[in-house]
């Protein structure tokens, strides 16, 4: 029965969006899908003066009749793929987010994808696709810091823009994109760096590649990260990853959490350590004791901006405890890519050419 109505809510989407933009198909305009997981873009709240609301409550479709202009600038169609808080990720929605964009790339269904996502771990799933996307056609995820139904909620400006950017030519080839706030961010680079103003992201070792203005995005910035449509995991045939832990470094801290990781036999362990990716001697003990168990290691920061450097001497001397550091990847993003690293080698040097390749 619930297999029915989910598949009664997609003909209905599907219906309304032809109808909607038949126009837009006879003027040739770029073909975009929005793949929604919830968020607070669509959340909605009983008084839109107040900050509390559930997330994932409004339908995708709703959302797209907030912005009809849109359909002058794109043949634009939906689907629900999760109604959740962001919190709520998980590996097994990457994995299906990722499937399904490889999907509608290789049937040559879209030119672009927009997926709108809540911002708590927006940047994280921004990785994990920028890695698993097998094509350069634009993928770029969007959301909003206010509920669809507050006051001068910003979710349906963020929606427009998104679209403009995947329906960009211009946007083919930079991998996986991150549109807020009128600003444009590779997915490597990009940190939520605010709990709740608007302008809720920033690339602080880089900077935006691009902004938006009047209908219009504008690249002042190459990223590095250049995609050429091969991604560099293949996750088609993968329904999980190793499982991959993140141990937080401060002051004083204990080697009760790294020591649990390393007794529920984790694959990997990330350090949110101090500064460049320092850990204190409790901490420290534990990873020799992880290393020597076979349990890859990588040394990350819990610093915003920055590097974590390869140290050839000294207490963290990384060709002696046998750990990986994560160059400019933030814990979250080091996890990312271990989990994924981990389903193609163990051998320690090989994994750390990719963290200072992806």
């Amino acid at each position: 029965m619930l297999n029915k109505i989910q598949h009664m809510k997609k003909l209905l989407l599907v219906v309304f969006y032809f109808s909607l933009s038949y126009s837009a198909i006879s003027q040739n305009l770029p073909r975009i899908i929005v793949l929604s997981t919830g968020g607070t873009i669509a959340g909605q709240q009983p008084n839109p003066d107040k900050a509390g609301y559930l997330a994932g409550k409004i339908p995708i479709g709703d959302l797209l009749k907030n912005i009809p202009s849109i359909t002058q600038k794109a043949h634009v169609q939906a689907e629900q793929i999760a109604a959740i808080g962001s919190y709520d990720m998980t590996v097994a929605i990457w994995i299906q987010l990722a499937r399904r964009i490889n999907e509608i790339f290789a049937r040559n269904e879209a030119d672009g994808i927009v997926i709108t996502h809540g911002t708590d771990t927006q940047e994280e799933t921004a990785y994990f696709l920028n890695l698993t996307v097998q094509s350069d056609k634009p993928v770029v995820l969007t959301g909003s810091m206010r509920p669809g139904t507050a006051m001068s909620a910003d979710g349906s400006k963020n929606l427009f823009d998104a679209i403009i950017v995947a329906s960009d030519p211009n946007s083919k080839g930079k991998g996986v994109l991150l549109c807020f706030n009128e600003n444009v961010y590779d997915a490597k680079n990009v940190v939520k760096t605010s709990t709740t103003n608007v302008n809720a992201f920033s690339s602080p070792n880089t900077g935006s590649i691009g902004q938006l203005y009047d209908g219009k995005v504008f690249y002042n910035a190459e990223s590095l990260n250049r995609h050429n449509g091969s991604a560099a995991f293949d996750i088609s045939k993968m329904d999980s990853l190793p499982a991959v832990e993140i141990v937080y470094a401060y002051a004083g801290a204990s080697d009760a959490a790294i020591n649990a990781f390393i007794d529920n036999h984790s694959a990997g362990i990330i350090i949110a350590g101090t500064g460049d990716g320092s850990f204190d001697k409790a901490i420290l003990e534990s990873v020799k004791k992880a290393v020597s168990k076979g349990i890859l290691v990588v040394r990350s920061s819990r610093v915003v901006s920055g590097k974590v450097t390869n140290q050839y001497v000294g207490t963290f001397d990384d060709s002696k405890l046998g750990t990986i550091v994560s160059d400019n990847l933030n814990p979250q993003k080091a996890r990312i890519l271990l989990m994924l690293a981990l389903t193609i080698t163990k051998d320690k040097n090989k994994i750390q050419e990719m963290f200072m390749t992806y």
